[in-house]
C-alpha cells in the first residue's frame, strides 16, 4: 500500500478492531476513521465531514479490500474537488444584481450616470448573453479578451471603455461578496484588460466671419430662427453645456454688477461637477443679452433661452454657408478655442468651462492652440 493511501486511510492496511454504534446498525473501524459498514447488509460506506456537513456515501461493496481501495478514491475526490465546491460561489447574475443595487443606492451619483451604467449592462448582456449564469470563478481572462476583441469592433472607443469598466466593477462586487460569504478569493479576469485608445477629435470650427454668417443664416431661417440664433450665440459666448447648464439659466442669474453669469445647472442634478460657477459676460454676450432683453422685455423673469435645442436648424445653416456641420457641443469647443486664441491662459479657460482637473483636459483638447498662439506672438517680438 502506498504512503499516500496510508495517509488517507490512517492505517497500514490491516483490519482493525471494530466498534458498533449504540443502535447496532453501523460498524466503525478506529484505524480507518472514514470507513463504516452497514451491519445488516455488510455494505461499506465512506464518511467525511466538510465545513461542518457530514457526508456519507455507499462504496457499493461488501469486500474489505475493495472498500479500502474505493475509500481512497472517494477521499481523493473530496479533498481535491469536494472541499472546493462546498465553498460559496457567486454567480455572475448575482454580482450584477448587487452592483445595480449599490449604484441605485448611491446618493452621490447622478441619475444620468446611473442610467448610463444600466445602458452598459444591457450592452454587456446583448454582447455576452451566456455570461449571466456562470459562476465568477468559471469566467477566464482569455474569455474576457475574446469578448472584448469582438466588442471593440462594434462600438465607439469611449462606450467600449465604459462597458468594460462596468464589467470590471461587477466582478469586484461579486468577488467581495464571495469572500465575505466564506468563498475563495479569485483574481478579477478584467484586471489586465487594456482600455481602447480614444482618437483625438479633429475640431473643424468656423472662423469669426463664418460664425457671424452662420448666426445670420439661422436668424433668417423662419419664425423660430431668432430664438435658435440666440441659443447658438449663447452657447458660443458662454461655453456652457446645453442640456445640463445652458437651458437652466434664468434671467435672475445674470449678475450685471459683477459682469458674470451664474451657472447653477438643473434643479435636480446641478452642473456636471455639482458646483455653481460664475463665468464672465464677454462683450459679445453682453450685446446678445441686451438684444434679448429688448426682444423679450426688460422685466423678463425665468428661463433666459426660449428654446432648448436646434440641431436640424444648426446643421442646415452650416450646409448652406459651406462649413463643417456643428453640434451643440461644438459651440463649447468654439468658446474655448476663441478664448485661448485671444490669449486667455488654459487654467482660466478650464475654470470657465467647469473642469475640475486644473486644466489637464483642456490642455489635451486645446493645447495645440496655445502653442500656435505662442508662435504667432513670438513673431511680433523684435530686438
Amino acid at each position: 500500500m502506498s504512503t499516500q493511501t496510508k495517509d488517507l486511510l490512517g492505517t497500514g492496511g490491516k483490519k482493525s478492531a471494530n466498534r458498533l454504534s449504540p443502535d447496532g446498525k453501523w460498524r466503525s473501524f478506529p484505524r480507518v476513521p472514514h470507513l463504516l459498514q452497514y451491519v445488516s447488509s455488510g455494505t461499506y460506506f465512506a464518511r467525511i465531514k466538510i465545513k461542518g456537513k457530514l457526508i456519507r456515501e455507499s462504496l457499493g461493496t461488501v469486500v474489505w479490500t475493495d472498500a479500502q481501495l474505493k475509500l481512497v478514491d472517494f477521499l481523493k475526490e473530496k479533498h481535491t474537488s469536494g472541499a472546493k465546491t462546498d465553498k460559496p460561489k457567486v454567480l455572475f447574475k448575482d454580482a450584477v444584481e448587487m452592483f445595480q443595487k449599490r449604484v441605485q443606492g448611491d446618493s452621490g451619483m447622478k441619475a444620468s450616470s446611473k442610467g448610463y451604467r444600466e445602458l452598459c449592462i444591457r450592452k454587456l448582456q446583448s454582447s455576452w448573453p451566456d455570461l449571466w449564469n456562470h459562476p465568477l470563478d468559471a469566467i477566464t481572462a482569455e474569455q474576457c479578451r475574446e469578448w472584448s476583441a469582438k466588442l471593440k469592433t462594434d462600438i465607439a472607443s469611449q462606450y467600449f471603455n465604459n462597458v468594460v469598466g462596468t464589467l470590471r466593477l461587477i466582478f469586484e462586487e461579486g468577488i467581495k461578496a464571495q469572500v465575505k460569504a466564506g468563498g475563495e478569493k479569485i483574481e478579477n479576469p478584467l484586471a489586465e484588460l487594456s482600455r481602447a485608445k480614444i482618437p483625438a477629435k479633429v475640431l473643424q470650427l468656423p472662423e469669426p466671419d463664418q460664425f457671424r454668417n452662420l448666426v445670420g443664416k439661422i436668424r433668417e431661417s423662419g419664425s423660430w430662427g431668432p430664438k435658435a440664433a440666440n441659443l447658438v450665440e449663447f452657447l458660443a459666448y458662454s461655453g456652457t453645456r446645453l442640456y445640463t447648464e445652458a437651458q437652466w439659466v434664468n434671467w435672475e442669474d445674470i449678475d450685471w454688477q459683477r459682469n458674470e453669469i451664474i451657472v447653477r445647472g438643473s434643479p435636480e442634478t446641478a452642473t456636471k461637477n455639482w458646483e455653481i460657477r460664475r463665468i464672465p459676460i464677454l462683450a459679445n454676450m453682453a450685446a446678445l443679452l441686451k438684444r434679448m432683453q429688448a426682444e423679450q422685455g426688460a422685466d423678463r423673469k425665468g428661463k433666459l433661452l426660449e428654446i432648448t435645442e436646434c440641431p436640424i436648424t444648426l446643421q442646415k445653416a452650416c450646409s448652406e454657408i459651406g462649413i463643417a456641420k456643428l453640434r451643440h457641443h461644438d459651440l463649447r469647443h468654439l468658446f474655448a478655442t476663441r478664448c485661448i486664441e485671444s490669449g486667455v491662459d488654459v487654467p482660466t479657460v478650464s475654470r470657465w468651462l467647469g473642469h475640475k482637473d486644473g486644466g489637464a483636459l483642456a490642455m489635451r483638447t486645446y493645447g495645440h492652440l496655445r502653442n500656435e498662439h505662442s508662435q504667432a506672438m513670438a513673431v511680433k517680438v523684435k530686438f
